[in-house]
């Protein structure tokens, strides 16, 4: 079967991106794989991204919804309900892909129920542009392979075998089938691991690319992910039951360890996060997390692998949550971020 003849679903969620939303579509309809429909889930924007949308809406091969805020998974949930297409690509508002993103990876499509291809990105930052690539060898991942080599370390890991984003995957439409009882739309942080975690779990045939730097992600200052957010650690709680749940019901390989390990890594964004806090009330809420009875057993019993400096230094601020320290992991982080 020719790769041409596969309809790909772009699916687009929407909310308050009108600075960058013409860029992404427009890199979108300047795709040189043509049996492709664009689909743009409105999430209720308040600023002009719902009439952006709506101008796209009268050109060929798009379509528009809009529907009450209910978050970015909502918007995909959406998306792929109305879509035609046998497989589908996801792309966020305020990032933009090459030209010949969906022709390379449509080309290594065989047509099986539940295959995935991977591609990489580029990290559009605000003075450089880093090129990033996933943490598994380029190849092709089925059976035995792809369980021991995939499934078991999808979550666990210090730096992801693949990450986990819903963007930068052609996903043929199955993987997704029956997930939404995995999703949780309450999910601030970590929103992407709950639809992509279920989802590799019921593939068949992964394929990582090499090189095929096709997709552009846009580091933007106010994004959930780069400003400070006193929600993360209560929607930490809720992504790793969503994790566990899937994990079991879909017999993930060796996942009890690999929850625990998730877990400690993500306690470690969340200190970075608070460290973000406004006042002086970021060392109390420090001391609350990090001193909480089941999250100082996790940190003290979990192995970790830690290569990252940065993630060593976060370690031993949740080892040490009363310490000065903390402190002064703030200043450094203060001028981090301000170099970034």
């Amino acid at each position: 079967m020719n790769a041409k003849s596969y309809k790909i679903s772009v699916i687009v969620p929407v909310y308050n991106k009108e600075a960058y939303l013409r860029a992404c579509v427009d890199s979108i309809l300047a795709q040189n794989y043509r049996n492709m429909e664009v689909i743009l889930v409105d999430d209720a924007s308040t600023d002009g991204s719902g009439s952006i949308c709506d101008s796209y809406g009268k050109k060929e091969r798009v379509r528009v919804i809009h529907q009450e805020n209910g978050g970015p998974t909502a918007a995909c949930v959406a998306g792929m309900k109305a879509a035609d297409g046998d497989y589908y690509l996801f792309v966020d508002s305020d990032d933009y892909v090459e030209p010949d993103m969906v022709s390379g990876m449509a080309s290594h499509l065989t047509g099986v129920k539940g295959e995935i291809v991977c591609c990489n990105h580029l990290l559009e930052k605000q003075k450089k542009t880093v090129p990033v690539y996933s943490g598994i060898a380029p190849g092709i991942y089925e059976k035995e392979k792809l369980e021991t080599q995939v499934k078991a370390r999808l979550i666990g890991q210090e730096r992801k075998v693949i990450p986990l984003s819903r963007c930068m995957k052609l996903c043929e439409k199955s993987v997704f089938e029956g997930n939404e009882a995995y999703y949780d739309y309450g999910i601030r942080f970590g929103d992407d691991s709950h639809m992509m975690y279920p989802a590799f779990l019921n593939s068949s045939r992964v394929v990582i690319l090499k090189d095929a730097l096709y997709y552009h992600y846009r580091y933007v200052e106010g994004s959930i992910i780069h400003r400070y957010d006193g929600g993360i650690y209560e929607s930490l709680q809720k992504l790793m039951a969503s994790l566990q749940k899937a994990a079991r019901e879909k017999q993930a390989p060796e996942a009890e360890a690999a929850l625990d390990r998730e877990y400690c890594y993500m306690l470690l964004y969340v200190l970075k996060n608070e460290l973000r806090g406004p006042g002086k009330s970021y060392k109390m809420r420090i001391s609350s997390i990090f001193t909480e009875a089941g999250n100082r057993e996790k940190i003290l019993n979990t192995p970790l692998y830690l290569r990252d400096r940065t993630n060593v230094l976060l370690y031993l601020g949740a080892l040490h949550p009363k310490s000065a320290l903390i402190g002064i992991l703030r200043l450094l982080f203060r001028v981090y971020d301000k170099k970034r």
